[in-house]
């Protein structure tokens, strides 16, 4: 099983963080709009879910120490 680094786990976090900002993006919209409102529910959870995912790898890469180089 492979290990996963920090900078691994950071850009998780931003990858999901930036789902989540799409999605509520998404959401947003289809608020605004009559006909795609009732998709609303949909993408907020989905981007909740992502925001999520985004804060448990925002976690691990606070508890995950750094690789040494050149040591």
């Amino acid at each position: 099983m492979d290990h996963l680094t920090r900078e691994q786990a950071l850009n998780e976090a931003r990858n999901a963080a930036d789902k989540a900002k799409r999605l509520a993006e998404h959401a947003g919209n289809a608020a605004d709009n009559g006909d795609s409102q009732g998709k609303v529910p949909r993408l907020a959870a989905a981007g909740a879910l992502w925001a999520d995912v985004a804060r448990s790898y925002a976690a691990i890469a606070a508890v995950t120490p750094e690789m040494q180089t050149g040591v």
